[in-house]
């Protein structure tokens, strides 16, 4: 079967950001993977939350996931 020809979502930026409701661009913040024992517990908790990316990067960001938007 041949796939349909037509705009494609990037997968890699699709696992990378999320578009809210509204229409921010979230992300998730680096360090969290390891060597988590010598930060400390406040730091590993915000370190767990979302962060709104910068607004020049939105539009780079919106461009490569055509249908969430």
């Amino acid at each position: 079967m041949r796939r349909p020809k037509g705009i494609k979502t990037r997968k890699a930026v699709a696992k990378r950001f999320k578009i809210t409701g509204t229409g921010k661009v979230m992300r998730s913040r680096a360090g969290k993977r390891h060597l988590l024992a010598s930060k400390s517990p406040k730091r590993r908790r915000s370190l767990g939350t979302s962060k709104q990316v910068d607004k020049t990067d939105t539009y780079r960001i919106t461009q490569n996931l055509p249908f969430s938007h």
